[in-house]
């Protein structure tokens, strides 16, 4: 008998403690203005039928509504991180949890959905992070740089330029930076564009023959909204890739008026020499003229000097 006594007893006391913990619940459920306005709005609301949905109501209550009670997305203290709770009446009596984005969840997702709009194929991080704000102001030989890419971003309007920039100039000035700097910039207004390391190009081409991805890499080159070509010239090229996966590249985005930027060691005439010679040592400058003539279709000529970043 003394074993059921016992249990009796703590069944009691933890009975007792429940129903301690359940009119505190109801107290703050039934103080909060949220649940007043509801059933102010709702007269069929009535407390006995709120308290049926008690537990419910304070799910809702003890949650975070603005991002008020979460130091930080990270730290969410909802249910469903990156939710905010909202109520919701149905059939007269029926209260129901509904969950929407909060701000920060929205703002993080259009940070990844702006980080996914550029894409890149072996570039460093500090290009992928550069910004139209770090660029270096200072230098008075890099004013014609700065100048055409801050002209550049503040005159897009809703269809983008059929021509993009070629920024050429000794090695180590900066070059590439502008190329990271433009494509975030596009990508907070939504456009898509792709960096392309032109050496690395090169091997991806070859490596996609094996895999049979070729020509589905090529098509997202061509598409792309817009493409940029970091450092051409300095790749070990075929004539083959020359003719028929450049060639191929640069004729259908001059054609459909996409727009292509460009980085190099050399000016225009300086890559025709560079092209017009294959890894093979065959010399063809028809077919290399015709490579540059589809750039000046596809870009302006920028020339960056200053001094070596690198050094």
């Amino acid at each position: 008998m003394e074993p059921i006594q016992k249990s009796l007893q703590k069944w009691m006391r933890e009975n007792k403690l429940f129903q301690e913990r359940m009119n505190r619940m109801k107290e703050e459920v039934f103080k909060s203005k949220e649940v007043i306005n509801l059933m102010n709005e709702h007269p069929s609301l009535t407390e006995k039928e709120l308290e049926k949905q008690l537990i419910k109501l304070y799910e809702y209550q003890t949650q975070s509504k603005n991002c008020e009670k979460c130091p930080s997305r990270e730290e969410c203290i909802n249910i469903l991180p990156g939710y905010v709770p909202r109520l919701e009446v149905e059939n007269e009596t029926e209260v129901k949890l509904a969950y929407d984005k909060c701000r920060r969840q929205r703002k993080q997702e259009h940070h990844q959905h702006q980080k996914s709009l550029v894409r890149s194929l072996h570039m460093p991080r500090e290009i992928l992070e550069a910004s139209l704000d770090r660029l270096d102001l200072q230098d008075p030989e890099r004013g014609q740089a700065v100048e055409a890419t801050v002209n550049y971003i503040e005159n897009l309007g809703d269809e983008l330029p059929s021509k993009g920039l070629y920024f050429h100039g000794p090695f180590g000035v900066g070059k590439t930076y502008f190329l990271g700097a433009i494509a975030n910039e596009l990508s907070s207004k939504n456009i898509p564009s792709m960096i392309i390391y032109m050496p690395e190009l090169v091997r991806e081409i070859k490596s996609s023959i094996k895999d049979d991805s070729m020509n589905e890499k090529i098509e997202a080159f061509k598409e792309i909204p817009v493409l940029m070509l970091d450092d051409i010239g300095a790749e070990s090229q075929s004539a083959w890739f020359r003719d028929e996966i450049l060639g191929s590249i640069l004729q259908y985005r001059m054609m459909e008026r996409l727009p292509v930027f460009f980085t190099s060691n050399y000016n225009l005439d300086e890559l025709e020499k560079v092209l017009m010679t294959s890894n093979r040592g065959d010399i063809e400058q028809v077919k290399a003229k015709r490579i540059t003539e589809r750039i000046k279709q596809l870009s302006e000529l920028i020339q960056v000097k200053g001094r070596n970043r690198r050094s």
